[in-house]
């Protein structure tokens, strides 16, 4: 075939050379086409010997065609050829062979032609935000923000030359409208579609309700937003249908689920969030829309079916706002097989934004965790097949109905005891065993401590199996008219979760075979539900990624067009090396990655007062409880209240609430507590009394917005560093040591800095926003490692002096 008709002269002379200095061997190559499709550039992927060549994956995302030369000079592809074409193909891109000389050419898949995409000026994207823009036209007292415009320019750039941008603006940037002016520009521009994920419901909201339809009115462009959620949220219409109709035995459930079914019937969302009430899981669980267990387009009420009208919504949408957990629900099932080009989860896509993206490795590491206990299995066994007073009932009872199969009910009963036996005997013994404290995790020189564990998950393997098999034979023996009958489906889908188990079985027996997971028991204790019950205690078995980087990179960074990170906290000291290595960028070419910081604009060098008690006990020392518990109250007095009290230990915050509130009675402050409520009304009752204080840890560290007067102290009670006995923690710790790594510097205190940045940063939330953050743990400033700490929050009023100085000094502040 005539190459000239597919490669300009300046490609065939390169080719020709470069194969001439591989001495005639195989050499790779990625071409790069217009919209003529013509190859126009070639870049050397790898080079082989005369019968083959690697395939550059990193190289190959950059092109629209891989080209490689025979040098027998034939040019029929080879079985190997015919896999690569395949693949190729999955990824729209296309294949030539051509033989040494480049004077024939075989194209084995044709490349798509590529669009003429239409880049957006940075200066065009940042003019909106600017002093002369629309938003100041409108606003008289609007002030432009300069490192918000840099913002602006950074993520346009990363937009219209296929970056990974990651990019920390602090708190008062407007990181949303930074990312969200481009990306409405960008879709509009090239009718491409852009998601933005975040960490939080509040966030999402947020976007949605209030900075998306902002940014169109600021930037005069009409565009289609959807909001997406899991479909765990949404209610399922046959599901419902089949719950009322056959109600359970309790009727407290049986009430809520007749509620839901009354709102169902006018409900325009069919979110559990738009409820007027919060469902029970447990009545939930037995109407939500489940992927395992969706009809599709077989069910009768796919017309009215809200995760079928959402998705439509969002099949012409220009930006989908989702988070962190549904973007990787719908990236594993693209690396699953469904590829990216057509809708998975989500539909398809090339550009991600990641807001709050400091949380992406906590979010990737639990949504591709997998655990089970003792009341999830046996939630889903009953699901299928149960005994209540000498009646059988269950999907596999009713499907049987309508199977050829033999009776199977004594053999159920049997199959059914054996599981309870051998779940009931797991978690005795795991229980024992786990009597020196309630994480342990599975490694080389503990395992045979856990034999009879690993006989009892045999024994457990073996019964389910066997129950499996039993279901199995009822379902195959089914008629294909009685296929979609809803107890027939709902069977085949707790029968497929049940296969899950067995395979997650499989992996804990023989954990030493997977490297690159984390095995570990975790001991639960629930509380009684009423006084005199004993409390229940069980054990949770979960089996954890070592290191979610590579995922990310193969899903995410590699495929896509452009991923802009942005966050608040994602740099340590001066750098995003932290960032990057957890969370796979670092994979990247370097000139595919931009990266830079933008400073808060808030005044905390004269609004801040940040202060280290010098007297405090170090945090090891069995004086620094009882001086928590003496100070916090007196720092707490000194601001009149308004303080959030950030702590890593529930224990502590426990015996310092109870401590406090017997110091501060009758001062007219009031004390809330985490655990008291749920984090919402907490955070709510906390904001409207203005001279109250919130006692929290964990998850309170972030995503805690309180402007104005009633927020205005943080104390932080000891630098949040990881507990060293944590299994994922101490997994990934050791796995940094083997390829000769420093686990404290490279990952304990990147960590705590992180989670202490952000504990720093729930005081200042807007421009006039004044207070005090005192920290009791003195090694922020007496170790040598504290200097990291200090150094990545904004610089502030500095104190290092004796508790009594410090609230002197508190008491003048306000």
């Amino acid at each position: 075939m005539d190459v000239t008709r597919r490669f300009t002269e300046n490609v065939i002379e390169t080719m020709k050379n470069a194969i001439e200095e591989a001495g005639g061997n195989e050499v790779f190559f990625v071409g790069k086409i217009d919209e003529n499709g013509m190859v126009v550039s070639v870049e050397i992927g790898a080079r082989g010997n005369e019968d083959s060549v690697i395939v550059n994956n990193n190289a190959a995302r950059t092109g629209h065609v891989l080209i490689h030369n025979h040098p027998s000079g034939n040019l029929r592809p080879s079985e190997a050829d015919q896999s690569i074409a395949y693949n190729s193909s999955e990824s729209s891109m296309g294949f030539y062979i051509v033989n040494n000389e480049v004077t024939d050419v075989y194209p084995v898949v044709e490349p798509i032609k590529p669009r003429k995409l239409l880049h957006t000026s940075p200066e065009e994207a940042a003019y909106f935000l600017s002093k002369d823009g629309p938003l100041a036209k409108k606003n008289k007292n609007y002030e432009e923000r300069p490192s918000q415009i840099q913002l602006v320019k950074e993520i346009t750039t990363a937009l219209n030359g296929n970056k990974i941008g990651i990019f920390e603006a602090g708190t008062g940037v407007g990181k949303s409208f930074a990312y969200l002016i481009p990306s409405i520009l960008w879709a509009v521009n090239n009718k491409e579609r852009i998601v933005i994920s975040t960490g939080t419901i509040n966030l999402q909201q947020q976007l949605y309700e209030k900075d998306i339809p902002a940014a169109q009115e600021i930037t005069g462009k009409k565009i289609k937003a959807v909001l997406l959620k899991g479909r765990q949220n949404y209610v399922c219409l046959r599901r419902l249908s089949d719950a009322v109709a056959e109600p359970s035995l309790f009727e407290e459930e049986n009430e809520v689920i007749n509620k839901i079914d009354e709102w169902a019937k006018t409900s325009s969302t069919g979110s559990r969030s738009d409820l007027s009430f919060n469902p029970p899981d447990n009545a939930w669980s037995r109407v939500n829309s489940e992927s395992d267990g969706c009809m599709g387009g077989r069910c009768p009420y796919r017309e009215d079916c809200f995760v079928m009208k959402v998705r439509k919504e969002a099949a012409d949408a220009n930006i989908i706002v989702v988070n962190h957990h549904l973007l990787f629900a719908d990236i594993e099932s693209r690396m699953s097989g469904a590829g990216y080009e057509d809708t998975a989860v989500l539909p398809p896509y090339k550009r991600i934004v990641f807001d709050e993206a400091h949380g992406i490795e906590d979010s990737a590491t639990s949504f591709f965790s997998e655990s089970f206990t003792r009341f999830k299995l046996l939630k889903q066994v009953n699901l299928l097949y149960r005994q209540w007073r000498g009646t059988r009932a269950g999907f596999l009872v009713q499907a049987a109905v309508v199977s050829s199969s033999e009776d199977f009910s004594e053999k159920a009963d049997g199959a059914v005891e054996a599981i309870k036996e051998a779940i009931v005997i797991l978690d005795q013994d795991a229980v024992l065993l786990l009597t020196d404290g309630f994480n342990v995790r599975i490694h080389h020189g503990n395992a045979q401590n856990y034999a009879e564990i690993f006989e009892d998950i045999k024994k457990l393997h073996g019964a389910v199996s066997a129950f499996v098999d039993l279901a199995r034979n009822v379902i195959a023996n089914i008629d294909d008219k009685d296929a979609d009958i809803p107890a027939v489906w709902e069977a085949k889908t707790v029968l497929h979760r049940l296969e899950s188990y067995c395979a997650l079985f499989s992996d804990f027996i023989n954990w030493d075979e997977h490297d690159d997971k984390v095995f570990w028991m975790q001991k639960v204790r629930l509380p009684p539900k009423t006084a005199g019950e004993e409390p229940v205690i069980f054990v949770q078995f979960y089996q954890t990624p070592l290191d979610i980087a590579p995922m990310m990179n193969k899903g995410v960074f590699e495929p896509m067009d452009s991923v802009v990170c942005t966050s608040a906290t994602l740099r340590i000291e001066n750098n995003f090396n932290y960032f990057m290595r957890r969370t796979g960028a670092g994979f990247a070419e370097k000139e595919r990655l931009a990266a830079a910081t933008f400073e808060s604009p808030f005044p905390y060098k004269t609004n801040v007062l940040f202060g280290v008690p010098s007297d405090a006990p170090f945090p090891d020392s069995s004086y620094f409880q009882p001086y928590v518990e003496q100070t916090v109250p007196k720092l707490i007095e000194a601001a009149g209240g308004k303080t959030l009290v950030l702590f890593t230990s529930y224990d502590s915050l426990k015996y310092t609430y109870n401590a406090t509130a017997s110091a501060l009675a009758g001062k007219g402050i009031t004390l809330f507590k985490q655990g008291d409520d749920d984090r919402f009304r907490l955070l709510e009752k906390f904001k409207e009394d203005t001279q109250s204080v919130l006692f929290a840890t964990d998850s309170f560290w972030e995503g805690v917005d309180v402007p104005g007067n009633s927020l205005s102290q943080v104390i932080i009670v000891k630098l949040p560093f990881a507990v060293p006995n944590d299994p994922v923690f101490a997994a990934r710790s050791e796995d940094l040591e083997k390829k000769g790594g420093n686990p404290f510097m490279q990952l304990s205190v990147p960590q705590a800095v992180i989670k202490f940045r952000q504990g720093f940063g729930r005081l200042v939330r807007r421009g006039d926003d004044r207070g005090v953050i005192i920290v009791l743990d003195r090694r922020i400033v007496e170790k040598r490692y504290g200097k990291i700490f200090t150094t990545s929050v904004p610089m502030s009023r500095r104190m290092y002096n004796p508790l009594d100085q410090i609230i002197s000094a508190i008491e003048k502040f306000f």
